[in-house]
């Protein structure tokens, strides 16, 4: 059997931090998001904060595609 945990933290900056990571990155955009895979337009609304809540698997996806860690932990 299955429990199920939800947790969500705001991450001040995330956003930015993502851009920043992209921008450092000699691939263009549309390389990034074919290795994610997403779209361009959902990953302008990650940069802008404009997403209501980026899953974990995505964020742990875009660290592993741009090769950082931007530091988020779900650890109690």
């Amino acid at each position: 059997m299955k429990v199920r945990k939800v947790v969500d933290l705001d991450i001040p900056g995330l956003g930015k931090k993502i851009k920043e990571a992209r921008l450092s990155d000699r691939r263009s955009l549309a390389e990034i998001c074919r290795q994610i895979p997403m779209s361009a337009m959902n990953w302008y609304k990650i940069e802008a904060e404009d997403t209501k809540a980026l899953p974990i698997e995505t964020l742990r996806r875009i660290e592993e595609v741009l090769n950082v860690d931007l530091k988020v932990s779900l650890d109690d």
